[in-house]
């Protein structure tokens, strides 16, 4: 019976090393994932989505921005910098990337659009709908 019991401690310790080692190998690959550098953060976001609009929750040109995804019912990544520890830092590297540091920022494929009235002019010319492969209404007409 002592045998047993040393059997099952024996096979308790190697299930919980096994768990142990797994969990540290997953954290250390998922660090591994993560961009070293606000900059790096930056055009990881910008090359991963294919709208991008860097923000803050409060900013009233911010929200000017997003009604206009709205209204094309398109879904942007959102990052909101006053919600995130660094994001002064990615304001900081958003800056040295684009030549501006306010906010919004909005990216269109990987591509620097602009801020809230650089979107609004783009949507109200046309020229956004074309960027996100939007057919128009007139478009269809002119199809016709």
């Amino acid at each position: 019976m002592a045998k047993q019991a040393s059997a099952r401690s024996g096979s308790s310790s190697v299930l919980l090393s096994s768990l142990l080692i797994t969990l540290l190998l997953a954290a250390s690959l998922s660090e591994a994932k993560k961009p070293k550098s606000p900059s790096a953060f930056v055009k990881k976001t910008i090359s991963s989505h294919s709208i991008v609009i860097f923000s803050k929750s409060y900013c009233p040109y911010c929200r000017r921005a997003k009604v206009v995804f709205k209204e094309l019912n398109q879904v942007p990544f959102i990052v909101e910098l006053d919600e995130r520890d660094d994001g002064g830092k990615i304001q900081d590297a958003l800056s040295q990337i684009v030549g501006r540091r306010t906010v919004p920022q909005v990216f269109i494929n990987g591509k620097h659009l602009g801020g809230s009235d650089d979107t609004v002019e783009a949507y109200e010319s046309g020229e956004l709908q074309k960027l996100l492969g939007i057919v128009t209404a007139e478009e269809t007409k002119e199809d016709l």
